[in-house]
């Protein structure tokens, strides 16, 4: 069933949804997955994105979401000129994608300590998006929950063990993807949840055997 807000989209600095609300979606997504302070943004429009991002403001709103800026932020506009304020330095390229939505972006974004994390995303219309890949692994994430990004060995059971820690303390799952690179190899649960999860409750999954490391992105 469709939220309303899936209908009606969200509360927004114009001109679109697809190419304002959901741009900046996924730059704050980026932002909230690189969890510090930006330095250094690099963005490859492709599809309609490519067509019409300097006309409909989806650059703007791109590195509005990367310095934190939510979808009805009346700074959407000059977030050019205060990312040059704040020493956010960013380039813009177009790019030839086979197999992608047509509103998708890539993102390479450097923090102040030197980490980089790369994000593909696609805003898939009233406002709300995909993330399709985190660091070069596919993953499937609406950003409307809760999630968790565990990286893991590929051996039989772990998705059980994981499943069952949450379910012990009460943590309802809503949406489950898994990817691998190769059988045996590192694979990458997305889990999203319903309501928040606490500190504690990701480090028992933490310390689960064959878990590589666990990862709390927040609803945005």
């Amino acid at each position: 069933m469709l939220d309303v807000f899936d209908i009606i989209g969200p509360i927004m600095i114009g001109p679109s949804s697809s190419h304002t609300a959901g741009a900046v979606r996924i730059g704050k997504y980026t932002f909230s997955i690189l969890g510090e302070r930006p330095v250094k943004a690099k963005v490859g429009f492709t599809g309609s994105f490519a067509k019409t991002y300097r006309g409909h403001g989806t650059d703007k709103a791109i590195i509005a979401g990367i310095l934190g800026m939510d979808t009805d932020d009346n700074r959407i506009s000059n977030s050019l000129e205060i990312a040059k304020e704040e020493e956010l330095y960013y380039t813009f390229e177009t790019l030839e994608l086979d197999g992608v939505h047509p509103n998708t972006v890539d993102i390479e974004l450097e923090g102040e300590s030197g980490r980089i994390v790369n994000i593909r995303g696609s805003s898939i219309g009233g406002g709300n998006i995909l993330i399709n890949k985190i660091n070069g692994t596919d993953v499937l994430i609406s950003g409307k929950s809760a999630a968790l990004i565990i990286s893991h060995l590929d051996i039989p059971g772990m998705v059980a063990k994981v499943s069952n820690v949450l379910g012990n303390h009460g943590i309802n799952i809503n949406k489950f993807s898994l990817s691998r690179e190769e059988k045996g190899g590192i694979a990458i649960m997305t889990i999203e949840i319903d309501g928040g999860i606490e500190p504690s409750i990701q480090q028992i999954i933490q310390d689960v055997p064959n878990i590589i490391s666990v990862s709390i992105l927040n609803a945005i």
